[in-house]
Formats: C-alpha cells, structure tokens, sequence
C-alpha cells in the first residue's frame, strides 16, 4: 500500500508540473505537500505527520480549485463550501470504509491520528498561504524573498511535523 502511495504522488506531481497558469497557491507547493504525503507513508512515519500532509494537500487543491472555476466564471450558490466537502469527502471516506480511520489503536488525545493531523495541516497550511499575500503587501506589492509564496504554506508543515514528531515519539 505504501509503494502503490508513493507511486500515485509521483505520477500527480508530475501531471501538477506540467500545469499552465495558478493563482492560488503555486504548483510547487502543492508538488512538495504531495511528496511530503508519499515520502512519510513510505517511511513509516506517524499517521499523525502523515495526516498534517494530507491536510495540506486538501487546502491547496480546493484553492486550485476554487482558481479556476473562478478563472472559467463558473459560480453557482454553495460552490465553495461543495468543493471543501468534496475534496474531504474524498480523502476521508475510502480512509472510513477501508478501516484505517477510527482504528482504537491509531488514537492520540481521544482522536484519529490521520484525522486530527489533517485538521491540523490544513489549517496550518491555510494560515501560511493566507500570510503570504499580508507580508506581500506589507512590502510594497513586493515579496520579500524569492519562492516566499512557495515557503510559507510549507513553513507551519514542517514546524508541525516536527511538533508532532516529538509529542509521538518522544
């Protein structure tokens, strides 16, 4: 299961390369959250840093999303909120019904681990992406560093992996 993961992020990472134009969070972003998902499932690590990835990975899809429709000028009522029930809809409910969530022994804190990591992912991730365009204009239109847009929706990823890491292992 984890080499058949593994291979799915790369064959979507590749297919997200080869994405024309976005304006909602870059593709290499989302390139990184997906071989964060990959990477760590391959290696054993924690559902809970696995789910922090998943969470990520949910944000920036409904982002890219939501970009395009709006690009195509497509709006009818409700499409935002179906677009992020779909899109956890989709992850969560083959997790649901294959048995890996909600499994008594894959809990931390009373809560499923791939659950409450992706949870915490995404609204890490969100609050990075939301930052970038603050920081943007507080500096004149500018960023302040090169790939600043593709760093901060990755930043709160990696200090919650770490986190996590130690809270489960340590």
């Amino acid at each position: 299961m984890k080499k058949i993961l593994l291979v799915a992020s790369l064959v979507v990472a590749v297919l997200l390369i080869g994405a024309q134009e976005t304006r909602a969070v870059c593709p290499i972003c989302t390139v990184a959250v997906i071989g964060g998902v990959g990477l760590s499932q391959y290696l054993g690590i924690d559902d809970t840093i696995t789910g922090l990835w998943i969470g990520g990975l949910a944000v920036s899809l409904i982002f890219w999303t939501v970009d395009w429709l709006n690009q195509k000028k497509i709006h009818f009522l409700g499409r935002n909120l179906l677009i992020v029930l779909g899109y956890y809809a989709m992850i969560v409910l083959p997790l649901w019904f294959s048995g890996i969530l909600n499994h008594p022994l894959n809990k931390i804190w009373g809560f499923d681990k791939l659950l409450l990591g992706m949870f915490f992912g995404s609204l890490g991730f969100l609050l990075g992406a939301a930052l970038y365009p603050v920081l943007k204009k507080a500096n004149n239109g500018k960023p302040h560093f090169p790939f600043e847009k593709v760093v901060l929706p990755i930043i709160p990823l990696v200090i919650l992996s770490l986190i996590f890491y130690f809270i489960v292992y340590h």
